[in-house]
């Protein structure tokens, strides 16, 4: 299985907006997401798939990923797909993914176009999204569909439309725990969080829906202002605390089992092998 990147922070960036595009790099997110779809006009949808290899060199140059959201329809993914695979592209998000057909069907799409124009096979990796209510219950298939798959959500704005409710946390929770699971099952990431926040003028609440989504299992989240970016680093980066308890957690199970001990005290409380996996998992996380 591949190894799941390390991603945080996911940013928005309409492919054409060239002023938002010059200042991507500086925001600190871990991948800088062009977009072709909601935020490109029918009409400009050309203009911005050739405006994808200078934009890719701009915002990929202080060391983010570059990732580039196809459209749904057929044709139009095609096309995408076409202008986007290149060197400085590292991701491609899928909206709106119907079932795991939908993913190995754009995959064979994409092999070909590393092919075609000199890209690693199998380089390119999937951000998968789930948008509508008859692909819910597909998401684990989804999921483990290809190995391109490097992380999974669903998109709470057009699934909340699809099922004629308000976007929030007390009806995303169900969805985010699904994605949760079928995403950790798959070695993969979940992406996302618990509530709605397509808006930026509370920041303080979107830190506490980030935090609690973090105890959720989320371990990345995409956002479309530059305010949101450090936010999301820090809830869903390990604190500086946690990398230290982590290491004294460890390093005390450690020296109890070179000295024979069968059960473990830390700080207070025992511990066993699933909470030292835990740490561990923080530790590489933090790398």
């Amino acid at each position: 299985m591949r190894k799941p990147p390390n991603w945080r922070s996911l940013l928005y960036v309409p492919a054409t907006a060239e002023r938002f595009v010059a200042k991507a790099h500086t925001r600190g997110a871990d991948v800088v997401i062009l977009d072709l779809e909601d935020s490109i006009p029918p009409g400009e949808k050309q203009a911005a798939r050739d405006a994808l290899p200078a934009a890719a060199a701009t915002v990929g140059q202080a060391g983010a990923e570059v990732c580039v959201r196809i459209n749904r329809p057929l044709d139009m993914a095609v096309r995408d797909i076409e202008a986007a695979v290149m060197p400085a592209v590292t991701a491609l998000k899928l909206p709106k993914l119907m079932g795991p057909e939908h993913v190995r069907l754009l995959s064979e799409a994409v092999a070909a176009r590393e092919s075609a124009v000199g890209v690693e096979p199998g380089r390119t990796r999937f951000i998968g999204l789930v948008e509508t209510p008859q692909a819910l219950p597909r998401l684990a298939e989804i999921a483990a569909a290809d190995g391109r798959m490097a992380a999974l959500g669903v998109g709470s704005e057009d699934l909340s439309m699809e099922l004629e409710a308000a976007p929030g946390a007390d009806l995303l929770y169900h969805f985010g725990m699904m994605v949760v699971a079928a995403a950790r099952g798959a070695g993969i990431l979940p992406m996302g969080a618990v509530g709605a926040f397509a808006g930026f003028d509370d920041l303080d609440a979107y830190r506490a829906g980030l935090r609690r989504s973090r105890r959720l299992g989320f371990a990345c989240a995409s956002c479309i202002h530059p305010s949101q970016v450090p936010i999301i680093n820090e809830e869903y980066g390990p604190s500086p605390e946690e990398i230290e308890r982590a290491r004294r957690l460890i390093a005390a199970f450690e020296q109890a089992i070179a000295e024979g001990r069968g059960a473990v005290a830390f700080e207070g409380a025992m511990i066993d092998l699933p909470v030292v996996e835990r740490a561990r998992r923080l530790l590489a996380r933090a790398r």
